[in-house]
């Protein structure tokens, strides 16, 4: 890749990182007067705009969990790179989270490529993640290659659903 393409794609993976940032509207809390009860003891608050766990199924980016892939490709494709740098915001956020990183590919190509060609996948979105933000030590790689199929027919519509890398967060 020559400078001006990385540059380019690097100025890409920060606007997508600042689109998909959370706006959180901060609201004063309300004066009730003096408390006549003992103090409560109340969790330490959250920052402003930061995932918290209860968003992997609410927020609509973080809800977006597998990035397709062209015909023997692994490169990340445009319209996956919001959703990417949405989720290494989140791992930001959220240091205590991992990720698996599940590749795959079609069945065409032998068992040994296909295999490959999932492991370059999913290190292709996990080194996207880590370009928007996201810890390399969350974030583990696994490829299914042809194994784990969406779809079982032989028509590119169904070969194009099992080009992906599912994104599976695991708790700890």
């Amino acid at each position: 890749m020559n400078t001006t393409t990385r540059i380019l794609v690097a100025a890409l993976l920060c606007a997508t990182a600042v689109a998909c940032s959370k706006k959180v509207k901060e609201v004063p809390p309300a004066d009730t007067g003096p408390s006549t009860t003992a103090p409560t003891t109340e969790p330490a608050p959250t920052t402003p705009g930061a995932y918290g766990p209860e968003d992997l199924d609410t927020d609509a980016c973080l809800r977006q969990r597998v990035v397709y892939f062209d015909f023997d490709q692994e490169a990340l494709r445009p319209e996956f790179q919001a959703i990417v740098a949405c989720h290494a915001k989140y791992l930001q956020d959220r240091p205590s989270s991992r990720m698996t990183l599940e590749g795959s590919a079609d069945e065409r190509g032998s068992r040994e490529y296909n295999q490959g060609l999932g492991e370059r996948r999913g290190n292709a979105v996990s080194s996207a993640v880590q370009a928007n933000g996201g810890s390399g030590g969350q974030i583990t790689v696994v490829s299914y290659g042809e194994e784990r199929p969406t779809c079982t027919e032989s028509s590119e519509d169904c070969w194009a659903k099992n080009r992906r890398v599912e994104i599976v967060y695991t708790a700890k």
